[in-house]
């Protein structure tokens, strides 16, 4: 059977280049470079002794850059360094729960924890050392590498989260070691080892929720084959690597085997599998001197194909390049908690001038000045500001992960608040992927149910996409299949069969140039409009005579029409890239309200088209399911890929809808406002510590004799604390029900894509 001419959506155009890279692979770089390294100079000697063991995780982030949890991140500029995130991940855990086990100790010897809690610990020779002791192992181990990955911020003179956490337990740790040898009033032991315990849980947190096993690459790399039959000049076949092939060569593709490179078919008939490329889900029937591309699955015919193009010259290969290309050209964006701490930095310093400043001019330079600069440098950096973030992205991604979406990058979650154009591709996304029959024609005497029974008894036993196509409508008729006998396929052609004593062929025109048979006029005006809307038509032919004909089309998903209207609801413009006709796109589009269309999009234009929203100063996302859509996926600021489409394009992409449900984009969407919102809460309540503690550190009410004291200020930021940790529950609450927006319905019968 013939069907109608498509387009290939294939993906092979340039890429922008775009940005300077990401800020945030240097933050950790040269810290997790020396933490491979040292797993590195341990697992020499393990060898030595020819022993086994190594820190694999540390290892594994040796080839990778920094992530700089709270600090700039590339929503997705390392969708191949899963490995640098899970690195990163480990780290901060092993660092977390070694830091913690060692300011146990503190804690106990702690007297201010004493004096509140009403406990006492045994005091022996010495034990006056184990605050100081065990504090300067907690900073050397868990402490120093935030003063690392704060480097690049002062470098780039853009202080943030690890600035501020930086700044205070330096001073904390310098100002308590020197209370050591000039005993003061008081000491910051407890609240420095808190403070960074509670710090790195939080980016453990973070890491954790961030943590993504991308291999876009990869994925794309495993669709060609490792091997090839290459046909010798003798006629012979030999197994060689798929490396080896050169152009020229001339290949044998056994059925159900993967097309080993581009080339041209000289020698054989099948439909070929080329989803995994194009998204599309009709198999694209081939014929001597048609074009195969590499990667593409070969169907039940035996195919002899000339290559024309190897290794960086295939399709598949010009796509991973445009995939590459577009991971690396990346925006910066900067996190709302590194911009927060930012100005907690600035603040807390120019609070600690002023109360330097007044205390020397009010009592004259001495001890409790210095106290009262460090009590204002110490509190600046509130315990709640390390979790205020990272508690609502774990449950923001638990939430998505419950209501169908996997979020792969963090930061694409928070921008989609910012979003104000959906992009969708329309074959599986937009529309089912799949035939359907969407109108029949019958001539005089013969009922639509007739003719469905008829052609549905002689596809009964067919796996052919058209004749599943037929039994599905007939089904949903309530139609009845008989009983064939005779059953012959016609390669190429249709199918016949003997149908209650009557010869019935089903097929499409080839089938009709056979026969000789003349169309009817109704048949034939039929034909020409399903044509023009580039539909498939199939005719049922009964003793010579064709009496039906079937239109089918690719459908549209019934959940499109109410994706369209509740984003519109939302103020978000829809979008929507095919490499159909104009008329049919335009026709699609009427029908679902979409504003924005690329029809006939070649195959480097889906890129492109993304990149062309974006010069016009919008944010896009892109929804797709096709290896065509690996590079707009990626280009896109956030990049959506249906559970259903090609492991490409899932990889490719920053959210997965895994209920392959297109209605989910509108729930990202309001999960996104709402976490942002929540975002913002609770930097409110953990900068609104500061607020109130350091003037009070400061001594603005110390006339009337009212000083914060440092354990004191401790106490209040822990309330503050568990306030944000509170605060983010309540995003549990969040209505992410669709329908919940007026004017949002579905239509009674879904409609075909044409």
């Amino acid at each position: 059977m013939e069907d109608h001419d498509r387009r290939s959506e294939d993906d092979q155009g340039p890429a922008d280049t775009g940005g300077d890279g990401d800020r945030s692979d240097r933050v950790e770089e040269s810290l997790l470079e020396d933490e491979a390294a040292d797993a590195e100079r341990g697992r020499d000697e393990i060898r030595d002794r020819q022993e086994h063991g190594g820190d694999q995780a540390e290892a594994d982030a040796q080839d990778h850059g920094g992530h700089e949890a709270g600090g700039d991140h590339d929503h997705g500029g390392d969708h191949g360094d899963g490995g640098m995130h899970a690195g990163h991940e480990t780290m901060f855990r092993r660092r977390f729960f070694v830091s913690t086990l060692l300011s146990i100790p503190v804690l106990l010897y702690s007297e201010t924890l004493q004096e509140w809690l009403g406990f006492s610990v045994p005091a022996f020779p010495g034990s006056e050392w184990i605050n100081p002791v065990f504090a300067v192992i907690v900073f050397a181990y868990g402490g120093v590498p935030f003063l690392r990955m704060a480097a690049p911020e002062l470098r780039d003179r853009t202080p943030g989260m690890m600035t501020l956490i930086s700044m205070a337990i330096t001073v904390a740790f310098v100002y308590s070691l020197a209370s050591v040898v000039f005993p003061t009033q008081s000491a910051f032991f407890w609240e420095l080892v808190t403070l960074i315990d509670i710090m790195l849980l939080g980016h453990w947190i973070e890491m954790r929720s961030v943590r993504r096993a991308s291999s876009a690459l990869d994925e794309l790399a495993q669709l060609m084959p490792d091997t090839a039959e290459r046909i010798t000049d003798e006629g012979e076949t030999e197994e060689v690597p798929a490396s080896e092939l050169e152009e020229g060569n001339l290949v044998l593709v056994r059925p159900g085997a993967s097309v080993p490179a581009d080339g041209v078919l000289e020698e054989g008939e099948s439909d070929v599998d080329e989803s995994m490329i194009t998204g599309e889900s009709t198999p694209v029937g081939k014929e001597p001197g048609d074009e195969v591309i590499g990667g593409t699955v070969n169907g039940d015919g035996s195919l002899r194909v000339r290559i024309s193009a190897t290794g960086e010259e295939t399709t598949l290969a010009g796509i991973m390049r445009l995939v590459e290309e577009a991971q690396e050209s990346k925006s910066q964006t900067q996190m709302l908690a590194d911009r927060a701490a930012g100005w907690l930095f600035y603040v807390a310093l120019g609070a600690a001038v002023v109360t330097a400043v007044a205390w020397t001019i009010a009592t004259g330079f001495e001890s409790t000045v210095i106290e009262r600069v460090v009590t204002v440098l110490v509190i600046a950096c509130p315990h709640a500001l390390g979790l205020a973030i990272p508690l609502v992205v774990a449950i923001n991604t638990s939430l998505a992960a419950r209501n169908g979406m996997l979020v792969r990058d963090r930061i694409a979650m928070e921008q989609a608040r910012t979003l104000d154009t959906v992009v969708f591709d329309k074959t599986g996304t937009l529309t089912e992927g799949e035939q359907g029959v969407v109108d029949i024609a019958t001539v005089d005497g013969v009922s639509e149910e007739d003719a469905l029974r008829l052609a549905a008894t002689v596809e009964g036993d067919s796996e052919h996409m058209i004749a599943r196509a037929v039994r599905e409508a007939a089904e949903e008729r309530g139609v009845s299949r008989g009983s064939a006998t005779e059953f012959e396929a016609l390669k190429g052609r249709g199918v016949r069969a003997t149908v209650d004593g009557e010869r019935i062929h089903v097929g499409g025109p080839n089938l009709l140039s056979e026969l000789e048979g003349d169309v009817p006029a109704d048949l034939e005006r039929f034909a020409d409009r399903a044509g023009e809307n580039a539909r498939t038509v199939v005719y049922l032919i009964r003793d010579g005579e064709p009496v039906a004909a079937f239109a089918l089309a690719d459908v549209i998903r019934e959940e499109s029409y109410r994706v369209v209207d509740a984003l519109h609801e939302l103020g978000l413009e829809v979008a929507m890239l095919t490499g159909d006709s104009e008329d049919v796109a335009r026709a699609v589009a009427a029908d679902l309200g979409i504003d924005t269309v690329f029809a006939e999009v070649l195959p480097e234009d889906k890129d492109e088209k993304i990149t062309e929203l974006q010069e016009q100063g919008k944010s896009v996302a892109m929804v797709g399911d096709g290896v065509n859509d690996a590079p707009a996926l990626t280009r896109a600021d956030i990049g959506i890929a249906i559970g259903s489409g090609t492991d490409v394009a899932v990889q490719s992409a920053d959210i997965i809808l895994v209920q392959n449900n297109p209605m989910d984009v509108v729930r990202l969407v309001k999960l996104s406002r709402a976490s942002y919102r929540k975002m913002k809460q609770n930097l409110v309540w953990a900068a609104g510590y500061n607020v109130f503690a350091l003037p009070l550190a400061a001594g603005v009410l110390a006339p009337i004799g009212i000083l914060l004291s440092p354990a004191v200020g401790a106490l209040l930021m822990s309330l503050s604390t568990v306030i944000v940790a509170i605060n983010a529950q309540f995003l549990r609450r969040v209505d992410l029900s669709v329908p919940s927006l007026p004017g949002v319905s579905a239509p009674k019968e879904p409609r075909p894509a044409d």
